[in-house]
């Protein structure tokens, strides 16, 4: 019997682009790229996600790697501002959140995320029904790890195979099965086509 849902946030809940910011701050394409490929694109994005280095620490990777002086400043304000611009909700799935808890199911999320967006999470739609929230910062590593899928199981005292995650990345969904919990890959985008899945969801199951 599933009894949770467990969402992740990116290109589910709200919609993310990686570089709009870039193209709000800068003109030039080819510095514009340069910015995005350092900032974005990078080894230090991931460890920001994993809590493994810290922001300022982050940018001056990153700026090394750019050769103007502008580059570099275009980069610190890409990174300063980048939760600004490059995610916006999708209100619809926020109605299906509403759905869900009026329906009896307990609400969680589990994302790859830095440590930024325990400031600014309320982005997110719905979010006033959730009943925990995870982030790969917190814990120190991230989807698909089994480590990750724990901390959400133990931190919210859960029973994986009571509990169904909903994710854009198939591998995320494949690391979520080897830990007892099922899924349903995301990745069309077609939220009528979820509606329906999870409205079939505890049919024929033991």
């Amino acid at each position: 019997m599933i009894k949770n849902i467990v969402f992740d946030m990116g290109r589910v809940l709200v919609n993310y682009e990686g570089d709009r910011v870039c193209r709000y701050f800068i003109e030039d394409e080819a510095e514009r790229k340069a910015v995005s490929a350092a900032v974005f694109d990078s080894q230090e994005w991931l460890l920001l996600d994993m809590g493994l280095i810290s922001e300022e620490d982050a940018l001056k990777r990153m700026q090394a790697r750019l050769d103007t002086g502008h580059a570099r400043e275009m980069a610190a304000d890409c990174l300063k501002h980048w939760h600004e611009y490059n995610m916006w909700p999708v209100g619809e799935m926020g109605e299906l959140v509403v759905q869900l808890k009026k329906e009896g199911y307990g609400i969680y999320l589990c994302s790859n995320a830095s440590l930024r967006l325990l400031d600014c999470y309320k982005i997110i739609p719905g979010i006033e029904y959730f009943d925990g929230i995870l982030f790969s910062a917190e814990v120190k590593c991230m989807k698909p790890q089994k480590e990750m899928y724990g901390h959400l199981f133990q931190r919210f005292h859960l029973k994986p195979e009571e509990c169904f995650f909903i994710d854009d990345v198939p591998m995320n969904i494949e690391g979520a099965r080897a830990c007892g919990m099922d899924g349903y890959c995301f990745a069309d985008g077609n939220i009528g086509r979820l509606r329906e899945f999870l409205s079939h969801l505890n049919e024929n199951r033991p």
